[in-house]
């Protein structure tokens, strides 16, 4: 998946922002992720290398460097994987239980929880950097609007739903990530 995930965002850098190196792909991941993330030569070349391969990218040597750019194909593909995840579709598959497996969590439920906590998280990280430096900071507080309406709606249906004013967390389990 990382490695997919690699050349995915390779892509989108190119058709944002033209051709990349893989130093500079690297360095945009880490950006990205807030340094938590910083794929090595191992990740990112063979990455470039599979998207030179399958048409979605081509390579060039400019001075000491080697430079990938979009291809048509490149751009046709983005177009259909976005178009393929572009919304939410309750027929969509969801593997969080295989994922969750794989994390070595039994409790699909708490390894949701963990999920949202971590997505929530990534909000308040991108509205404090958004203030910071003063970059697209009304479209994130829309977003934090957003997310706290859709919460407070499947809060109030779950309460709902299972006979309760609203559902107590068990701490607990949240902290506890077990």
């Amino acid at each position: 998946m990382p490695a997919r995930l690699v050349g995915l965002y390779a892509l989108r850098c190119m058709e944002r922002d033209g051709a990349v190196y893989g130093y500079s792909l690297a360095e945009r991941i880490a950006e990205r992720t807030g340094g938590v993330w910083r794929p090595g030569p191992g990740a990112i070349y063979p990455a470039l290398q599979r998207l030179t391969d399958r048409g979605l990218a081509r390579s060039r040597v400019v001075g000491r460097r080697r430079v990938y750019s979009l291809t048509p194909k490149g751009r046709e593909s983005l177009a259909r994987l976005r178009a393929q995840t572009t919304g939410w579709s309750p027929r969509a598959p969801d593997l969080s239980a295989l994922w969750a497996d794989v994390a070595g969590v039994d409790d699909v439920g708490t390894f949701l929880l963990l999920r949202l906590r971590r997505a929530l998280d990534a909000i308040d990280a991108a509205l404090v950097a958004s203030s910071s430096t003063g970059n697209g900071s009304s479209s994130l507080r829309s977003l934090r609007a957003d997310v706290i309406a859709e919460l407070s709606a499947r809060v109030t249906e779950l309460g709902r739903r299972h006979g309760r004013a609203a559902p107590t967390p068990d701490h607990r389990r949240i902290k506890g990530g077990t």
